[in-house]
């Protein structure tokens, strides 16, 4: 008799365990805000090239205020919850601060993110109304705005992973729970490297596509998340899925956005439009990051340092291989269509000038230039991807 109750005590105990381990509900509404937030990240910037004047509550503004608004609110909301009415476990599964609250690192982060990007907002304003237009997408405002849109990214991919690990170290086994993590996290790291390669688009264009310039920045920046997504992510294609989700989105923009209307405000007008010009064509990152996650799934034990020279070899290898050629093919009159968006441009720019669909010497780099420029995007990316082993084993332990 005794046994049993033992018995039945334990499956009470596993059932209240797995009912503990839930995805929050300001992790949806966070997902929720980051699609908000790239929608009008990047109709922002193509309002900027194809109307030129916009202000504080421009569509594109509220679709970025709206995502931030969003996080901050549920992810407040959860925080007070925790505090105040949380259960003991709650409250031990999360991180004090400030002396009386409680909250997930995941929300935090989110929580951060809404302030950074609403006190952009009147910066933004103020900076417009006293130095004009923008003439770069790093200006201070817009630093402090991508910021805060990063954290907010970032707090969702915190939030999946800490659920995640939760389940390993109580043993919980959930088909149902693991496969809408992995649909989530997916969109948070899918989302995070949309604004990383928003933020560095301006060396990541069809242009630059044979600057070396562009294999270092791309060897800075993108291997620094693939990789730790690829070895913290609840299933075996962390840093693929992110890929995709970054390739379909930044498609769906180049293809949805010139269906509308749009003409300049602003003058001189040298390219007459009469629609919004498209974004640019996503990279073929997914490559590089298929590589990846295979050198994960075989080589995952190795060296850490040993490791991240694989890492760095294969995603400088596959990027160089696809992205060159695919360069050329863009310049091309095949790719001069609604699919690629290579037609769109800048409406005060010269729509005739030599090398819209030509590369110019200038923006080549060859011989010994060429082998000094790969040679420094392999020393970062190498750096790169050893860091981001060390960021990928604190994901793996985050439980809060």
């Amino acid at each position: 008799m005794e046994t049993l109750d033992l018995q039945q005590e334990s499956i009470h105990q596993i059932n209240a365990e797995k009912k503990a381990v839930t995805i929050p509900l300001y992790l949806y509404a966070t997902v929720l805000a980051s699609i908000s937030i790239m929608v009008g990240l990047v109709w922002d910037i193509s309002w900027h090239t194809s109307i030129g004047r916009d202000g504080l509550l421009s569509a594109p503004h509220l679709a970025i205020y709206f995502g931030g608004v969003l996080a901050g609110i549920f992810s407040g909301i959860r925080v007070l919850k925790v505090s105040f009415a949380g259960t003991p476990q709650e409250k031990e599964e999360s991180t004090k601060f400030w002396g009386i609250f409680h909250g997930s690192l995941g929300a935090l982060f989110c929580i951060w993110g809404a302030i950074a990007m609403l006190t952009s907002a009147p910066f933004d304003d103020w900076w417009h109304n006293t130095y004009g237009l923008d003439v770069t997408i790093l200006s201070p405002p817009h630093t402090v705005l991508l910021m805060g849109m990063v954290m907010i990214q970032f707090g969702s991919m915190i939030t999946v992973l800490s659920v995640k690990n939760r389940m390993r170290a109580k043993g919980i086994k959930d088909d149902k729970l693991n496969k809408e993590l992995k649909l989530h996290f997916a969109l948070a790291s899918g989302f995070v490297l949309c604004m990383l390669f928003t933020i560095a688009s301006e060396y990541l264009g069809r242009h630059d596509m044979h600057k070396a310039l562009f294999y270092v920045v791309a060897s800075i920046i993108f291997p620094l998340l693939l990789v730790a997504v690829s070895r913290s992510a609840p299933g075996k294609w962390g840093a693929t899925s992110a890929s995709i989700v970054y390739t379909v989105f930044l498609a769906l923009m180049v293809w949805i956005l010139p269906l509308f209307p749009a003409e300049p405000l602003l003058g001189p007008v040298m390219n007459p439009i009469t629609n919004f010009q498209a974004f640019e064509f996503p990279l073929l990152i997914i490559f590089p990051a298929i590589a990846i996650d295979l050198i994960t799934q075989k080589l995952g034990n190795k060296n850490s340092w040993l490791l991240s020279l694989i890492y760095g070899i294969i995603f400088l290898v596959a990027l160089l291989a696809v992205q060159w050629p695919f360069g050329d093919f863009l310049m091309s009159e095949a790719a001069r269509n609604w699919v690629f968006g290579t037609e769109s441009w800048y409406f005060g720019a010269n729509p005739n000038w030599e090398f819209r669909y030509a590369y110019a010497d200038w923006m080549v780099t060859k011989g010994a230039e060429l082998v000094k420029g790969l040679s420094i995007a392999l020393a970062v990316v190498f750096l790169s991807s050893r860091l981001s082993i060390r960021w990928g084993k604190w994901m793996q332990n985050i439980m809060r």
